[in-house]
């Protein structure tokens, strides 16, 4: 199946990188974590939560939140494998070696960026599968099963292959693991929201808008926090998103093209 969808010439490339992904057992186990995230926190929001309240935050009940939970973590977990895609190369002195026996680097660089976004697709997948089977066991007339979350669940994937592409750009540009971890989630989780706390107080929220970590909220939020400044509306939030992710993925292909190993 797979020879059918990819050209010959970049099948060898994908294969490769795939099986680098899944021959470290650090890695199988990361993939895992948005899984059991996704179904313990689902579990729990989902017996906890009372009925859907279409005023509510989220839109989609509160019983998801939990799906939204794994979502997170999903995308964090995209992030590290994308660096550790790339950044790991230098870490362990192989990237010279890599480009030895694939000379190609824009199929190099295809065959990081591809491999990464399909194994967060795939996690991702399997998260809101498993997030979804949890809230029609457990939270039946809990939750808004229509438009929006259908919206979320598509969006979750987006963003999700996004921050894996993010992730690997990163790990090219920074060429290590550490500095380029820290650098994503101290953005993430520190950096950006105090910038959004500083553009609210001062009136500026559209400043915070374009940012990556306020694109992907709005983006998976369905319409959620619509009163809050600092998102944009979910169909330009995940086009400023996109946007992040060609500037900074071309941003790595251009250092790995342009600069010595």
């Amino acid at each position: 199946m797979t020879s059918s969808v990819l050209p010959a010439d970049l099948l060898p490339g994908f294969e490769s990188e795939a099986r680098k992904i899944v021959a470290v057992r650090p890695v199988r186990l990361l993939l895992g974590v948005p899984v059991v995230l996704a179904l313990v926190a689902t579990l729990i929001t989902g017996l906890m939560a009372g009925p859907a309240d279409p005023l509510g935050q989220p839109v989609t009940g509160a019983a998801t939140i939990g799906l939204y939970l794994g979502l997170i973590a999903a995308c964090v977990v995209a992030a590290l494998l994308g660096i550790a895609a790339t950044g790991g190369e230098y870490r362990r002195k192989t990237m010279a070696l890599t480009v030895l026996f694939a000379p190609d680097r824009d199929r190099l660089v295809t065959a990081k960026y591809g491999t990464t976004a399909a194994f967060a697709l795939a996690i991702t997948l399997v998260a809101e599968v498993v997030s979804l089977l949890v809230l029609f066991a457990a939270a039946r007339g809990k939750f808004d099963l229509g438009w929006r979350l259908l919206e979320v669940l598509g969006a979750g994937l987006l963003v999700a292959m996004c921050w894996a592409v993010l992730g690997a750009g990163i790990g090219l540009l920074t060429r290590t693991v550490g500095s380029a971890a820290w650098l994503v989630l101290g953005w993430a989780f520190v950096l950006e929201p105090l910038i959004w706390l500083v553009a609210k107080g001062f009136g500026a929220g559209w400043v915070a808008a374009v940012l990556p970590i306020s694109a992907t909220v709005a983006g998976v939020s369905a319409g959620s926090f619509a009163e809050a400044a600092v998102f944009a509306p979910a169909p330009a939030a995940l086009v400023v998103l996109l946007l992040w992710t060609v500037a900074v993925g071309a941003a790595g292909w251009w250092d790995l093209r342009s600069r010595d190993l």
